[in-house]
């Protein structure tokens, strides 16, 4: 009598053991091989959409953040943006240039942030400080411009909050930092924030090769990512994939050359893409986006640099007053407490506005009735086609490399329940 072996559920997870986040996956084994994976998420549902619809517009630029909580301005960009294209504003110049540049500062943010995190799952350590070390002076400049290390709230309809610092914060005297060590860690805090990033983009290729030099040629690491999570090229676009992981299967897609929006159409930069669809490829594109992003923020640095001007259009309706003014004049203070408490009426209309963020297209599909909070708000979050394909991509793996495919989608619970 042969005896028949049962497939075995078992609970993987939660992984990610924190209120942001929990994924426990139900996996159906069949000894060590994955024969079904479905992922049960929670705690992270805060009804932003519905929450949207009974605010006014320019109250809600902060829940955007909160949603992909790693690549915050890039929310805020999708958002601003469809408000913008109802009341058919023209932003000025300089303040399309400011979105752009710190729309790549937090791709590298948060590519760093998934760099670091995924080679941590697979057993590199290293990298993880070392990314870590790098996001840390990025933040510094999210938190020069807007008073946060995070959620910044920073793009505004016509523009963005303010202008671009002229100083940075400097580290300052301490009974544990000598006289030598100030002025190590403070040499590139001496002129104005570009100054200070500029410093950045210089650096940055050397630390992208010192990781590349842990991971690329890495036998473990190969042996970790190469072939696991393969999707080919229909089929990622079959399932909704959007960012690295349709351009990791070879399709040649970003919104940012595609369907240009604010200055990239004027920008010199290349999209990689890969050749098979597995986790190694994601991981090289991702790679070279760094790169690429780099690229950008130089580009956009020189600009800034050599032209001055206007970060907000001149429209009292949407803009509030600067920030003087109200102090001194009772009329300014009013109209800024009458745009802040109740905003202002849009007209009616329906518009759909995408960016290429971290992570892939993220979109805002907003209806208005002409009042001054949204109809309907309905966001469209790239990673929510990515861990719908969870259980197609796992199936018949290894449990181990569940980890690696669930890092190298990249997912952020709080884009996908909202």
């Amino acid at each position: 009598m042969t005896k028949k072996i049962k497939n075995l559920n078992l609970n993987f997870g939660p992984q990610h053991p924190a209120a942001h986040g929990v994924l426990r996956l139900v996996l159906q084994m069949e000894g060590e091989v994955i024969k079904n994976a479905d992922p049960h998420i929670g705690l992270l549902h805060r009804a932003t959409e519905k929450l949207a619809e009974s605010k006014p517009y320019n109250q809600s630029i902060g829940y955007m953040d909160r949603l992909d909580y790693v690549s915050m301005m890039c929310n805020e960009h999708a958002y601003v943006m469809s408000i913008e294209k109802l009341l058919n504003l023209e932003i000025p110049e300089r303040a399309k240039y400011i979105r752009v540049m710190f729309d790549e500062v937090t791709r590298i943010l948060n590519h760093l942030l998934w760099l670091g995190a995924h080679a941590l799952d697979i057993g590199a350590m290293s990298v993880f400080l070392y990314s870590f070390r790098e996001r840390e002076d990025l933040m510094d400049c999210y938190e020069a411009v807007s008073g946060t290390r995070m959620h910044a709230t920073y793009y505004r309809p016509g523009g963005v909050a303010k202008d671009l610092p002229s100083t940075m914060p400097k580290y300052e005297k301490s009974t544990i930092k000598n006289k030598g060590e100030l002025e190590s860690l403070n040499y590139n805090r001496e002129g104005s924030m570009l100054d200070f990033l500029k410093d950045f983009t210089v650096r940055f290729p050397k630390c992208i090769d010192e990781y590349e030099n842990l991971l690329t040629d890495n036998r473990i690491w190969k042996q970790r990512t190469v072939g696991i999570g393969v999707v080919d090229s229909s089929r990622a676009i079959d399932l909704g994939f959007t960012g690295p992981m349709l351009r990791g299967s070879g399709v040649n897609w970003d919104l940012r050359k595609k369907q240009p929006y604010e200055v990239y159409d004027r920008l010199d930069f290349d999209i990689p893409i890969g050749k098979t669809g597995d986790s190694y490829d994601r991981y090289l594109v991702r790679i070279e986006e760094l790169r690429q992003s780099n690229k950008i923020i130089q580009q956009c640095i020189s600009w800034l640099e050599k032209n001055p001007g206007p970060i907000m259009i001149d429209d009292a309706k949407v803009a509030p007053p600067n920030r003087e003014n109200m102090k001194v004049e009772m009329e300014s203070l009013i109209h800024h407490f009458k745009i802040f408490t109740e905003g202002y009426c849009v007209p009616e209309g329906e518009v759909y506005a995408a960016v290429e963020a971290p992570k892939g297209e993220f979109g805002i599909y907003m209806i208005s009735d002409g009042a001054n909070k949204p109809y309907r708000l309905k966001i469209r979050a790239p990673g929510f086609a990515h861990i719908a394909a969870l259980n197609e991509m796992s199936r018949d793996h290894m449990l181990s490399d569940v980890v690696t495919i669930i890092g190298t989608q990249d997912i952020v619970f709080g884009e996908i329940d909202r």
